[in-house]
């Protein structure tokens, strides 16, 4: 069985300790992040949605960030809608603005009924960069 290790980003918010799950898992070379979502310290969500969907990239990046990984690492992403077809405008938008480019990048739109308040979520799988 692989070595597996838990990853706090550097500010996390009050979810992971709510709900019990840990923002992310390092098993081998790859880094598996739980779900993201626009959460603020406290844990609730921002009302705008493109804030929200902002908010959750910001968020990512904490988690990439503390397995010493960055956006350009990942190579799987899902993400998790309530409203798909009015959000895909905002979240086209702040993926450009915040991923630009990242070539080789698998991505999986899903539309759901319910997040826990929140209106979009967005999960990855990322390779840790190997500094040997």
């Amino acid at each position: 069985m692989a070595d597996k290790s838990a990853i706090t980003p550097e500010n996390p918010h009050a979810l992971y300790e709510m709900h019990g799950y840990r923002a992310a898992i390092r098993s081998g070379d790859f880094l598996f992040v739980s779900g993201q979502v626009g959460a603020q310290a406290d844990g609730s969500p921002v009302e705008d949605v493109e804030a929200q969907i902002e908010l959750a990239f910001e968020n990512l990046r904490g988690v990439l960030a503390a397995a010493g990984c960055g956006f350009a690492d990942i190579v799987d992403v899902t993400t998790f809608h309530v409203d798909p077809e009015s959000q895909f405008e905002a979240v086209m938008k702040v993926k450009q603005r915040l991923l630009g480019d990242v070539p080789d990048l698998n991505w999986t739109a899903v539309g759901v009924t319910w997040l826990a308040g929140f209106r979009f979520e967005i999960k990855v799988i990322a390779r840790i960069p190997n500094d040997g």
